[in-house]
């Protein structure tokens, strides 16, 4: 079979977090130029200064943000760490047409953060995967407009030199008819336009950003060779010519720098945008898995190992993702919220060795709320005609793709699985009165009910940022109204309607 049929899972869209490696002209890469995406799909975000700390306890130098959050940046300021900062692709129609629109932003979200608090914003990354084949070209017409005009709007702000754009793209914007990396060039339908970016990108001293994930190989093909997906495997060689591909990144890099040679791009730099593995919400998503690949790595970027066709040094690169999104849309998969190298907490889930021995360390100072969780109660049945209707309801507000198939939860007995369906509801609506009813099913407990890997979660207390409301003294009307009165965003229904059959 052909290397770019192993390689459709790596096209499929995913937002995520970077991994930042040392520059394409640096020797002796360390880890601690590690870099993240920080997304912000969480229903109870870790304080913004506390993931700023997080980082700069682990030696982080480089950040993503999806978004020009006020929080985010602020925090930012005068840390230390270079940020590349996100123009969401709803806004890219506004941008392209008109400059004086770019300008505005440009005012509002570079040059005032970097001038008045001092943030380092090194990037603009405009629009975010724009060309995937599934958005059925809704942003084929405005990208490259909204990215010349925001660079025109860098200039006029002076900050042309300091400050340059890219278009985080998703892989799937190459392809290889020949099924190898040597027979690589840009997807027929929007090649001009690749070759116009990419070439804007080159005259003004950007870089062109790819996101490569070697999971979602996994993921899509049942037959895809597991062992070709990490650095350390003993899969068989893919043979191009006189190189010898031992694994799938390597694979897809160079297929893209196939692609620019054979346009007259050569001198392009390219950065990894996004690059990870996930932890849940599928069999192959899991902490053995995940740390596996991301210390072959670290370990790459330190032993400053680069691609076959780019040998002399690795290309930057940024991990998908720093922390766990519980609210993250779930239609590429339930994995969708558990790409964090740490929990949704800043917690650890797994060790990570970094350059001079040193390791990845936790979140420090992190307000919780009560040690309490809802379970369902000792009197009640699984078999009880209320039950499925209320783990739908629990499930359709709060995060349950842990316990679907293949996830660290999916393993317990019928009875904790209700329970934990209940806690996620409990902890998401931030233990509010009310929020344990489920028609007297429930009951609060101070036990932790966690068992082996499936962790019964207590969210981060944000109850100085968000604003809260007296709950209603009856348990059903919160279980209908409560998310809308506490000011959360629904987390996307996990087939809620029909979750209770699986689980029971």
């Amino acid at each position: 079979m052909g290397l770019l049929r192993h390689l459709h899972g790596l096209l499929l869209p995913l937002p995520l977090l970077l991994l930042c490696c040392a520059s394409p002209s640096s020797r002796g890469a360390t880890a601690t130029q590690v870099g993240f995406n920080w997304g912000l799909k969480s229903s109870h975000p870790l304080p913004a200064n506390e993931v700023v700390q997080l980082l700069r306890d682990n030696g982080v130098t480089k950040v993503k943000l999806f978004e020009a959050d006020p929080q985010a940046l602020t925090a930012l300021a005068k840390s230390g760490i270079e940020v590349m900062v996100g123009i969401q692709n709803d806004l890219l129609e506004p941008l392209a047409g008109s400059v004086s629109a770019a300008v505005d932003w440009v005012t509002q979200n570079v040059s005032s953060y970097i001038s008045k608090l001092g943030v380092d914003i090194r990037f603009v990354a405009v629009g975010n995967e724009p060309f995937l084949e599934t958005y059925k070209d809704k942003y084929l017409l405005v990208t490259f407009p909204a990215l010349q005009n925001v660079q025109a709007a860098l200039i006029k702000a002076g900050l042309g030199r300091q400050v340059k754009v890219t278009v985080p793209l998703n892989a799937d914007v190459y392809q290889s008819v020949s099924g190898l990396p040597s027979g690589g060039d840009f997807r027929d339908d929007i090649r001009p336009l690749m070759v116009s970016i990419a070439r804007f990108l080159l005259d003004n001293g950007s870089p062109l950003a790819i996101n490569i994930y070697p999971f979602l190989s996994l993921y899509a093909d049942p037959h895809f060779p597991v062992e070709y997906a990490f650095f350390d495997g003993g899969a068989a060689p893919v043979v191009d010519g006189a190189v010898s591909y031992t694994n799938v990144f390597e694979a897809n890099y160079d297929t893209l720098i196939w692609a620019l040679e054979k346009n007259g791009l050569s001198s392009l730099t390219v950065i990894v945008g996004e690059i990870g593995w996930p932890t849940d919400g599928d069999a192959n998503a899991n902490l053995v898995n995940a740390r596996r690949f991301n210390q072959g790595l670290l370990n790459r970027v330190m032993a400053g190992k680069g691609t076959p066709k780019r040998p002399s040094a690795p290309p930057e690169m940024y991990l998908f993702g720093l922390l766990d999104e519980d609210t993250k849309n779930i239609d590429p998969g339930a994995f969708e919220r558990h790409w964090g190298v740490f929990y949704y907490d800043g917690g650890l889930k797994y060790p990570l060795a970094l350059d001079g021995g040193r390791s990845l360390v936790p979140a420090r100072g992190v307000r919780y709320l009560s040690r309490r969780w809802c379970v369902l109660s000792p009197e009640a049945g699984v078999d009880d005609p209320l039950i499925g209707a209320s783990v739908d309801t629990a499930c359709g507000f709060a995060d349950c793709t842990s316990l679907l198939q293949g996830s660290s939860c999916n393993g317990l007995d019928p009875r904790s699985k209700v329970s934990y369906a209940f806690n996620q509801y409990f902890q998401a609506a931030s233990q509010q009165s009310g929020s344990c009813g489920f028609s007297n099913l429930s009951v609060i407990t101070t036990t932790d009910p966690s068992q082996g890997s499936c962790r019964f979660g207590i969210m981060i207390d944000t109850s100085r940022r968000v604003a809260t409301r007296s709950p209603s003294s009856s348990s059903s009307s919160f279980l209908s109204h409560g998310f809308r009165r506490w000011g959360a965003q629904p987390a996307v229904v996990v087939a809620a309607a029909a979750l209770s059959s699986l689980l029971l």
